[in-house]
């Protein structure tokens, strides 16, 4: 048996989303976790046109940059929100930032 046996799309999808997956796990910033978690949508694709699935897998790779980018805007307000308490809570203590 040679290793080209072992590569396929099946075997490449499921390292792509095991990466992904312990990206978003071990990583602490938000921007990191969203480029990992494109990197996990990218093999879940794979996946589903691995098995043979492909009007599925084209609905999925449509609406999964609809999805990130969803993701972004959340976490640029999250972002936002925390700046303005922050701000608040040291104009409550007296001091300017």
């Amino acid at each position: 048996m040679l290793i080209t046996d072992f590569i396929n799309l099946t075997y490449v999808s499921v390292a792509i989303i095991i990466i992904g997956s312990i990206g978003i796990i071990v990583l602490s910033k938000p921007i990191d976790k969203v480029i990992m978690f494109g990197l996990l949508q990218g093999g879940f694709v794979g996946m589903i046109a691995a098995a043979k699935y492909l009007d599925v897998a084209m609905a999925a790779a449509i609406f999964d940059p609809i999805s990130t980018i969803i993701l972004l805007i959340a976490i640029i307000k999250l972002d936002e929100i925390r700046k303005k308490k922050q701000q608040q809570k040291s104009q409550e203590e007296g001091f300017i930032v």
